[in-house]
């Protein structure tokens, strides 16, 4: 449960308590402090400490008074966030992800991305949320087997079948977070006539040319020229195979790119050596750590 709680200097914060004192969610609120000490990053919600002195632990973080993603995407009626915000909220939350993944010190897989775990302030900014899944993984390794956690829907799929954890699970559910953003339909309860889930029915409408049959109506008033070159992104990012999804900073500099295409074609020298391999029907980059940075450099973090 998470409550709305006033400091001693008035400071307006978020409490997070246990519903009960249970051992698992001890542990995941020991994980979610260890996990968040260590990001600094404007698109990370900011834990400010942990009580101790109670029968259960609580956790402060800053207040984010404006809901989460899921809140303003799925509301009645036929219009919901602008296409435009979705993008920029699709690209911070990439930012953020490609931030724990390559950034910080020891690299961190969240193990939840969904809509529900953005949260958003009052300028529609995103905050990443609920670490209390998140893992470590070495940088000796490439992976690390464990349990399987998340959610119905967005779970990589090869996670579920092998047990095995990679950073490529994060790219999985982000992909489907940004189906969602663009057909307003919840991947845990979609289910096509054909009896496909959101992700695969999808993936054969972008394939068929035939993509404006799922997506949002608002989105095909909004979205421009650009509709095409996000779904690529999505459909990239939720492959089967682990190997074949672009990294989520990859995925973070396309979705730049998309967004300011009049900006990077001048940049012609770097664009020209780069390759993005995300599957047919993506541009294609593919980037060197060096090249990265030096795109990523621009925008603010």
């Amino acid at each position: 449960t998470v409550y709305e709680g006033i400091l001693s200097d008035l400071h307006v914060v978020a409490i997070k308590k246990p519903k009960m004192v249970v051992r698992r969610e001890i542990d995941e609120f020991i994980n979610e402090v260890a996990i968040l000490s260590q990001i600094n990053h404007r698109n990370v919600v900011k834990l400010y400490g942990c009580c101790l002195e109670t029968e259960v632990p609580l956790l402060v973080y800053e207040f984010i008074s404006n809901g989460t993603l899921y809140d303003h995407l799925h509301v009645q009626g036929p219009r919901s966030l602008s296409w435009d915000d979705r993008l920029r909220i699709a690209t911070e939350t990439a930012k953020s992800l490609a931030h724990l993944h390559s950034t910080a010190l020891v690299p961190i897989i969240h193990r939840d991305v969904k809509p529900a775990n953005i949260l958003l302030d009052d300028t529609l900014t995103a905050k990443v949320a609920d670490f209390g899944a998140s893992r470590y993984i070495p940088l000796d390794r490439s992976g690390l087997t464990t349990n399987v956690q998340g959610t119905l829907g967005y779970l990589d799929p090869m996670y579920m079948h092998t047990w095995r954890l990679t950073e490529k699970s994060d790219v999985y559910s982000f992909g489907v977070m940004l189906i969602e953003l663009m057909t307003r339909k919840k991947p845990f309860t979609y289910m096509a006539p054909e009896g496909n889930g959101l992700v695969a029915h999808f993936a054969i409408l972008f394939a068929g040319g035939n993509l404006s049959e799922i997506l949002d109506p608002q989105l095909l008033s909004e979205g421009g020229d650009r509709i095409d070159e996000i779904a690529a992104i999505a459909v990239a990012c939720v492959k089967l195979r682990g190997e074949e999804r672009p990294t989520m900073r990859q995925v973070e500099l396309r979705l730049e790119v998309a967004q300011s295409p009049k900006e990077f074609e001048a940049d012609g020298d770097i664009a020209a050596n780069s390759q993005l391999a995300c599957g047919p029907g993506l541009t294609s980059r593919q980037y060197s750590m060096e090249e990265e940075y030096v795109l990523s450099a621009r925008y603010p973090r």
